[in-house]
């Protein structure tokens, strides 16, 4: 059980760091649409780059943000049928949702965009718009990015769960790792 639980530390970490840098994107999201709406409205201007460069913002922020999100419990789940559940059997339920929907999802997800991105990479395809930001192929490969990244922390959340069911864990919801304060 110390490998799993090392495992689903680790893999937590990883998480955890990703979302704590990703997040800052947020902040530099508001700004940049800020900067579009008064280039808009308060001079009769834009600019394509900043336009575009919102909605590389928003998806990297988005899609990288995936796994994190996972990890400290801010995913959609239907608590009302949980809630007068144990630990262990939520963690059952929780486990079972593993392995039949969030890894093959991952695993799915990855398979299928892994062509796409491979060819916009080798073109090197460019702008959304024309005289936008050239690099398409960046933002394709958030796919996979995200992918990887929610089959990491799908694992750690299945060790989680194994732990709690095995009894070493109280419950398996939250890091395998105690956070740094917010």
């Amino acid at each position: 059980m110390g490998l799993i639980a090392a495992l689903a530390r680790g893999l937590d970490r990883i998480g955890d760091s990703v979302g704590r840098v990703v997040m800052w994107l947020a902040v530099l999201l508001v700004f940049l649409q800020l900067a579009v709406v008064l280039l808009r409205y308060g001079f009769s201007t834009s600019f394509i780059q900043l336009q575009e460069s919102v909605v590389y913002t928003h998806a990297t922020l988005f899609m990288l943000g995936i796994a994190y999100t996972m990890l400290h419990e801010g995913h959609v789940r239907v608590d009302i049928l949980q809630a007068g559940l144990s630990p262990k059997r939520r963690a059952l339920i929780d486990f079972a949702g593993v392995l039949l929907a969030a890894i093959p999802f991952a695993l799915l997800v990855l398979w299928t965009s892994w062509p796409f991105v491979a060819a916009s990479w080798r073109i090197r395809e460019g702008a959304i718009a024309y005289g936008g930001l050239p690099f398409q192929y960046l933002l394709k490969s958030l796919i996979p990015a995200m992918a990887i990244l929610l089959l990491l922390q799908a694992i750690a959340h299945g060790c989680r769960c194994v732990l709690t069911l095995a009894g070493h864990r109280p419950d398996h919801r939250g890091p395998a790792f105690a956070p740094a304060r917010r």
